[in-house]
């Protein structure tokens, strides 16, 4: 499927190419998105100029702040197992402590705040998948770490935390959003479509209500529903009693929107230890690039046994998959 790209997007391609300065780059990329085609064969662009926009924009304001004492270091995270997951959340609300009941993962854990100073990653297992977690630092109106605006670019969902023990819980979870809308980063419900302004990244949430074991959570947690609504999909938890964490990683696991699909080689049994995991609603090609990037094209059709075919049933390479499908590819 051709993404058709228009010649005034490749003028406006060759003008980012001979930019001489961010702001000029910025004005090209602009006009590239405008003038780009939106349709399913142009994601992988839509992706890339995203990306490239959102870079910009970033550079382009911290040089306008001025210079800045020396950070840690960037923070680069290599995409593992279904998707990546940032915890989010004010000081204190227990993403440490529920990070280590989720994966083999040993950050900081005390009763003070600000404990976690840099991003820690882990794998939580889910059924047979495994899903990337990663332990932010804390953020309030007045602290934000700047690496957290590329970690949580590469983010593919947010587990968002609201502190059950803590009268102030709900304003401090509405601040933890309110900074992150500064930094281009909006929490949305999973399911919702990217934002429109191409500098803006929609990172689906589930909100944590975590510290149910506290006395007067009841009373809390009916006034976090007042404020959040139906927002985000909410989960209750106690990280340190481990109450209904089985419930939080399906949720953490639904917010990615992917599926499972199970390949097998001709005249061989599939292999049922380790599935692939495409968006809901991934084709037979979309599938073989994840397989192999060069399979994407080369793929004719396959073999296919789950739900809605016969099994075994051959289809074309734009047949659409449903969760725990086997598949056989033919090129």
């Amino acid at each position: 499927m051709a993404v058709n790209l228009p010649p005034h997007y490749h003028d406006a391609e060759a003008r980012y190419k001979k930019a001489q300065t961010p702001e000029d780059k910025l004005v090209a990329l602009k006009e590239m998105w405008v003038l780009l085609p939106k349709h399913k064969a142009s994601e992988k662009v839509q992706a890339e100029l995203k990306t490239k926009i959102s870079e910009l924009t970033d550079q382009i304001e911290q040089a306008k702040q001025g210079p800045k004492k020396a950070a840690p270091g960037t923070f680069k995270f290599p995409r593992q197992g279904a998707g990546t997951v940032v915890l989010v959340g004010p000081p204190n609300a227990g993403k440490s402590q529920l990070m280590t009941k989720l994966t083999k993962a040993a950050p900081a854990v005390a009763p003070y705040p600000f404990t976690t100073r840099e991003p820690i990653p882990g794998m939580m297992d889910y059924e047979d998948v495994r899903v990337q977690l990663i332990d932010l630092p804390p953020i309030t109106a007045d602290h934000f770490e700047p690496f957290v605006t590329d970690v949580t670019r590469a983010a593919d969902a947010a587990v968002l935390f609201l502190d059950l023990s803590d009268d102030d819980g709900p304003a401090a979870t509405r601040a933890v959003i309110e900074r992150l809308k500064l930094a281009r980063r909006e929490l949305v419900p999973p399911g919702t479509g990217q934002s429109a302004d191409p500098a803006v990244y929609a990172v689906p949430a589930v909100l944590v209500a975590n510290k149910c074991d506290d006395d007067a959570a009841d009373i809390r947690l009916e006034l976090a529903r007042e404020e959040f609504g139906t927002a985000f999909p909410l989960v209750v938890v106690s990280a340190e009693r481990g109450d209904n964490l089985d419930a939080l990683r399906k949720a953490i696991y639904d917010a990615l929107r992917v599926m499972r699909i199970y390949t097998k080689q001709p005249g061989k049994p599939a292999d049922m230890t380790s599935p692939f995991t495409p968006p809901i609603g991934a084709t037979v090609a979309e599938l073989a690039g994840k397989v192999h990037r060069d399979l994407e094209d080369s793929v004719k059709s396959a073999r296919v046994w789950g739900t809605g075919v016969h099994d075994g049933q051959t289809v074309g390479r734009d047949h659409v998959l449903s969760d725990k499908d086997v598949v056989e590819l033919h090129t």
